[in-house]
């Protein structure tokens, strides 16, 4: 195929030609999105109805858990219905799509923590000006601009991509990742994707350099304090930020700085579920283990939904 009007749809990576195998990896990928969602869904149902948790850090948390939802939802159910249904295509438009929303949700995630590394230098540098600085309005602006660039993200890289003309409908990843999308492409025609692709680095290194230098003054400001509890409580509002950023930021870049292989490959496998699935499932579980508010939302949230329950079944046994 020498032309993009040619291409109807792409043949995404099997696991494996097995009928039980396909079968176990749908299973497999059942139980690792079911867990994603739950925990992600947990967040948001908590934060959204705890009058407690109505502060920017949880209104930043729970936007992190929609996009972390919505990153895991554009890949993985096309993967599982492919080995259910025992095929492997996606369709031209599909995998437009599914481009576009990965890398929408991606990349609102990225600028998100950016923002978030804002909130926690704001309440610990200048406490005193945070309610002022911190406002619900300037909230809410601030998640509009990171969703609204998430979409221009997107875009960007969907039209450098589908741009091309493909030579090849063979993706050998289990959905439409670009880098291996870029290997289809015909001759040097990819070129648009590579400007776009080192605007966005420049973006993202602006980004993780605005999080370093803020994560100094941080720092900075917490040795100052004078007693050991106040700046382990200091610390500890960071250590949940800081350890999301690092887990995405260094498994999205080791994964997608790799040359991807011309033939299916073990490693590219291997990374691609890493920095998938690793953030998204990891998230909840980082920002409720130690936070003790969080704790006492799900209590609350689990002793509801427990009434609710108890007093459903008592009205339906009557």
């Amino acid at each position: 195929m020498d032309n993009t009007s040619f291409v109807s749809e792409f043949l995404l990576l099997e696991f494996s030609s097995i009928r039980q195998l396909q079968i176990l990896h749908f299973l497999l990928f059942l139980v690792l999105y079911l867990t994603v969602v739950s925990g992600n869904l947990l967040i948001i149902l908590t934060v959204a109805l705890d009058h407690n948790l109505q502060t920017p850090m949880y209104f930043f948390l729970m936007n992190l858990a929609i996009q972390d939802l919505g990153s895991v939802s554009a890949i993985l159910p096309k993967s599982m219905a492919n080995s259910f249904r025992d095929t492997r295509q996606i369709s031209y438009s599909g995998c437009v799509a599914q481009v576009f929303a990965f890398v929408f949700f991606v990349g609102s995630d990225f600028f998100l923590l950016t923002v978030m590394a804002y909130d926690r230098y704001v309440a610990i540098c200048h406490p005193l000006q945070y309610e002022m600085l911190m406002n619900k309005q300037t909230c809410k602006t601030m998640v509009a601009g990171v969703w609204i660039t998430g979409i221009v993200y997107g875009a960007l890289h969907t039209g450098g991509t589908f741009t091309v003309p493909f030579c090849s409908n063979i993706v050998n990843q289990f959905y439409c990742e670009i880098p291996h999308l870029l290997k289809l492409a015909c001759s040097d025609s990819f070129l648009v994707e590579v400007v776009v692709l080192v605007v966005s680095a420049i973006t993202e290194l602006g980004c993780f350099v605005f999080i370093f230098v803020t994560y100094l003054l941080i720092i900075s400001t917490i040795l100052k304090i004078p007693s050991a509890q106040g700046r382990h409580k200091a610390f500890s509002t960071c250590l949940p930020h800081l350890t999301v950023f690092s887990l995405f930021i260094f498994t999205g870049w080791f994964a997608y700085l790799r040359s991807p292989s011309n033939t299916p490959s073990n490693l590219d496998l291997i990374l691609t579920l890493i920095y998938t699935f690793i953030p998204p499932m990891m998230n909840p579980v980082i920002y409720s283990i130690r936070n003790k508010e969080i704790k006492v939302a799900l209590e609350k949230l689990a002793i509801s939904v427990c009434s609710v329950l108890k007093a459903y079944v008592t009205s339906s046994l009557r």
